[in-house]
């Protein structure tokens, strides 16, 4: 606080940067909820074909065979 018993004021926001930092913290919110789900994805297919062995089958992976 000076003197006079007034503090520092800021300046007042941009609402041009705010609405940019919305913007990237949107776009980062949605690369991460994609990567989320692209994992939990992931993890299940692993999990299937683990189920699969442990229980002694076979053909448990998926192979793409190229179109001829």
């Amino acid at each position: 606080m000076t003197e006079d018993g007034e503090g520092k004021r800021e300046p007042p926001e941009d609402e041009g940067n705010r609405g940019i930092e919305n913007a990237v913290m949107l776009g980062f919110f949605v690369v991460l909820v994609a990567a989320g789900i692209w994992l939990l994805s992931t993890m299940a297919d692993v999990r299937k074909a683990q189920d699969c062995a442990a229980q002694g089958r076979r053909n448990c992976a998926t192979i793409d065979a190229p179109v001829r």
